[in-house]
């Protein structure tokens, strides 16, 4: 049954709240007409979808600057005289160990600092995190200290790879068996840090090992000096002689060599995935080696021509590296890292040279 329904009260009328809404209302439709403004008139040829103005502010990654940024290289010189040309020189150097003396003569260099850039790239590994932890403090204390010592830029890479030999005792290193995945690494490790590093201004290119420990002072002019694509010094280890007690030296770089026929004889009957090492009995090459022509320390300056190049203090113009040439991390012409280097370079035109006189010292472990 309905239930009767008591009396209904009406609600009065709130003006307010009407003329709030006729407001909004307006409100509404002015945009709206305002907006059909901004819509081009659609010709009868015109596509059918409205077309709006361009946005003309800018945006806020590019900013204020061009998104073009222009390089004439023809304006870096690449010269016998590079501190009166004020030549940029990176220095890189692939780092598993971290050694105060190689820091230590780095800042002794005499080529002025604010002409240096550095990159370093070292390995994700427990050794990797205590050789950057290490040149991270030094890095810091440098750029803090005398304007005179500061260098111009350093950027600090870490692989995205796993080195292939866990030990970097130089035993182990150095096993012949170990050579091809060690110096494969070492050929990404190479490329990777000259491909994020090298740069419009950069004239030179010094790849300096972490275990380089003594170089003159003037190693940089030195080297440029000679005006060559690219140029080697000897690489030798002082030690003390076990026999008489005395401070003594020794070659340690076997990888600036000049080529032999045995050597490619020796090439031609090798798979095309394998490679030639030198400085190992079980594989006699009997190229001449640029660590037996030192003769003269009086004469630093007397040149050889080469084939293979170490990689322990090597000067390379940097258009050697813009035409292409870089670190096979495979076996090219049955060579290597470095040697796969010379190779390359020597395929797009430029010859290698060696200085057998002038001499730069390995850390002695």
């Amino acid at each position: 049954m309905a239930r009767p329904m008591g009396p209904v009260r009406l609600r009065r009328t709130n003006y307010v709240t009407l003329t709030i809404g006729a407001c909004l209302c307006l409100f509404i439709l002015y945009f709206l007409v305002q907006d059909g403004s901004d819509v081009s008139t659609s010709s009868p040829n015109a596509d059918s979808h409205p077309i709006r103005k361009p946005v003309t502010a800018k945006s806020k990654l590019i900013g204020d600057r061009s998104p073009v940024r222009r390089f004439n290289l023809n304006n870096v010189t690449i010269t016998p005289d590079p501190i009166e040309n004020q030549e940029v020189v990176l220095i890189l150097t692939p780092m598993a160990r971290f050694y105060q003396e190689y820091w230590d003569n780095l800042i002794k260099l005499d080529y002025p600092h604010e002409l240096i850039s550095l990159g370093f790239i070292l390995p994700k590994n427990k050794e990797g995190n205590a050789a950057t932890a290490a040149l991270q403090a030094q890095v810091t204390k440098t750029q803090k200290g005398p304007l005179k010592d500061r260098f111009r830029s350093v950027v600090i890479e870490r692989q995205d790879f796993d080195p292939p030999i866990l030990s970097q005792d130089e035993g182990e290193r150095h096993k012949i068996e170990n050579q091809k995945a060690r110096r494969s690494s070492m050929s990404r490790a190479r490329n990777s840090l000259l491909f994020t590093t090298l740069g419009a201004e950069t004239s030179w290119v010094l790849w300096l090992d972490a275990d380089i420990i003594e170089t003159p002072p003037s190693l940089i002019q030195d080297l440029a000096a000679h005006d060559k694509p690219l140029i080697v010094p000897n690489c030798y280890q002082r030690y003390t002689d076990p026999e008489t007690g005395k401070p003594a030296e020794r070659p340690y770089d076997f990888n600036s060599w000049q080529d032999s026929p045995t050597a490619q004889e020796l090439a031609s009957k090798m798979d095309p995935d394998d490679i030639i090492l030198e400085g190992y009995r079980e594989m006699a090459t009997y190229r001449a080696l640029m660590a037996y022509m030192a003769d003269r320390v009086d004469e630093r300056d007397v040149e050889v021509p080469l084939d293979g190049v170490g990689g322990t203090a090597l000067l390379v113009k940097a258009d050697v590296h813009r035409d292409g040439a870089m670190f096979p991390p495979f076996a090219f012409y049955n060579l290597i890292e470095t040697e796969g280097f010379a190779k390359m370079a020597k395929r797009l035109g430029w010859a290698a040279t060696g200085l057998p006189n002038y001499k730069v010292y390995h850390y002695n472990e």
